[in-house]
């Protein structure tokens, strides 16, 4: 169904994976506007509970493909097409109701980086190198993904991260905040694929509550009588029952996401 996304199903996990390896997994057009299909159409699967995003061949995604620049991304009118096709992905991902994980190993540059940015969990290699060098090309970073940039790593070092354009080794980027850990390169697919499990074994209600309250704690607006009485909703979940009763009875939970 999906020419440059390869999907598989890994218990109630689905795994994404970039597959362009001859071009370290540089995003074209083509590969934004099938990338957000491929998240769209996972969400309608009601076993999903979490997603895993990676790149073939031992890269994340080296950025979006420059090579299409000149003809697709020409002027201003052009960027701005451009950009809503990408925003389209990374939108599908930020605002997946599932958790969602970056697997990185190897090149997450530029359009990469925003890729994994847009994701809940980043899980690095140790070999694994981020930046974002679009001044070095005369690019710049719209919105809202330099917003999410300044979410993750704050303004301070957002600045840095763009105006001088490094690309930085896992170790300097985990103390940058852009990952979350760090992994033998090897194991990386292993150790998200462990994430999902613990993310599954948990409620899918909180989940999806978890990630809606902590976007809208960050949003300055005064927080409402509404936005209290969410922290409490699930407490009318099917899910919460089962919970509190699993534990008096010694059992594990049976969650359905109800």
């Amino acid at each position: 169904m999906f020419e440059q996304i390869h999907v598989a199903r890994i218990s109630n996990t689905s795994v994404l994976r970039l597959d362009r390896p001859e071009r370290l997994n540089a995003l074209d057009v083509a590969m934004w506007q099938e990338l957000a299909e491929t998240i769209e159409f996972t969400q309608r699967f009601g076993w999903l509970r979490c997603i895993i995003l990676h790149g073939a061949g031992g890269n994340f995604a080296a950025g979006a493909d420059l090579g299409e620049f000149a003809a697709k991304r020409a002027t201003p009118a052009q960027a701005a097409e451009y950009g809503k096709v990408m925003d389209r992905a990374l939108r599908a991902i930020r605002d997946c109701e599932v958790p969602t994980i970056a697997a990185i190993e190897g090149a997450c540059i530029g359009g990469g980086l925003q890729l994994a940015m847009a994701c809940d969990l980043r899980i690095g290699g140790a070999a694994s190198r981020y930046g974002a060098p679009l001044a070095k090309i005369g690019v710049v970073m719209p919105f809202p993904e330099i917003a999410y940039l300044v979410e993750l790593v704050g303004h301070s070092t957002a600045l840095e991260i763009l105006l001088e354009g490094r690309i930085y080794d896992a170790a300097e980027a985990k103390e940058k905040g852009l990952i979350g850990r760090i992994i033998e390169e090897e194991k990386v697919a292993d150790e998200a694929i462990a994430t999902a499990r613990r993310i599954e074994q948990g409620a899918p209600l909180s989940h999806r509550f978890h990630k809606k309250l902590i976007r809208r704690g960050l949003d300055p607006r005064p927080l409402t009588d509404e936005d209290y009485a969410e922290g409490f909703a699930v407490c009318a979940s099917e899910d919460y029952a089962d919970g509190i009763r699993a534990f008096l009875e010694k059992r594990k939970p049976v969650f359905r996401g109800k």
